[in-house]
């Protein structure tokens, strides 16, 4: 699982360096693609902790594309789809759209975002500029225990932000243009043309439903 979004990743040409980071290095490294394109490293407790030591880090190599380890369908068209489009912002999220994955797997069950416009759910693809976007990462932090409870997530950013998008008052965009005012960042949401850029690997189930699509079944 690991191996394909590396893999994925060192087929850009976007991306020059792969930093895998897990709580078990050790048990990485000969699994992985050897050579001086990856280096494996300790990661913190939380993805949110970790990525703010390497906003710290004055060797990060910036921009940064932040990806996790179970986007086991993660393709190379989805990482220059994204870093084609994060030029201009400070932070860049992929999100796919429900009724493209619907189409593509009408029984698959997401965690979704309902916004003026349409629903969404993260891609797990994050274009991050440089070390300035540390407060976006704090306020990550702040609400990394409940990024399946998307309600939650937004009325982190403010109450009025929360009845807005509950009535569907605001767009996915607008919601974020009022977060990075928040923070003193630009954040952009980047809908990807790939629908299973929305698949990841959280449960059993979900294993069975990658390995299914990876040999045609579904």
């Amino acid at each position: 699982m690991l191996n394909r979004p590396v893999r994925a990743l060192l087929a850009t040409s976007c991306i020059k360096k792969v930093i895998v980071l897990g709580q078990a290095p050790e048990r990485l490294r000969d699994v992985l693609p050897c050579g001086p394109g990856v280096d494996v490293r300790e990661s913190g407790p939380t993805i949110a902790s970790t990525i703010r030591a390497l906003c710290d880090d004055p060797s990060t190599p910036w921009p940064l594309l932040i990806t996790t380890a179970d986007h086991a369908l993660l393709e190379p068209a989805m990482v220059e789809e994204i870093c084609a489009a994060a030029d201009s912002v400070d932070v860049a999220i992929g999100v796919v759209e429900r009724r493209a994955l619907m189409r593509r797997l009408p029984n698959t069950r997401r965690t979704w975002i309902r916004f003026r416009g349409g629903a969404y759910t993260g891609a797990n693809l994050f274009a991050l500029r440089s070390a300035a976007v540390a407060p976006a990462v704090e306020l990550w932090r702040s609400v990394e225990q409940d990024r399946k409870k998307g309600w939650r997530i937004v009325s982190a950013i403010g109450p009025g932000t929360l009845v807005g998008a509950l009535l569907r008052l605001l767009s996915l965009n607008e919601v974020l243009a009022r977060a990075g005012k928040r923070v003193g960042l630009s954040l952009k949401a980047v809908r990807l043309d790939n629908p299973l850029a929305g698949i990841d690997i959280d449960k059993p189930e979900d294993h069975a439903l990658v390995e299914d699509i990876l040999a045609g079944r579904a």
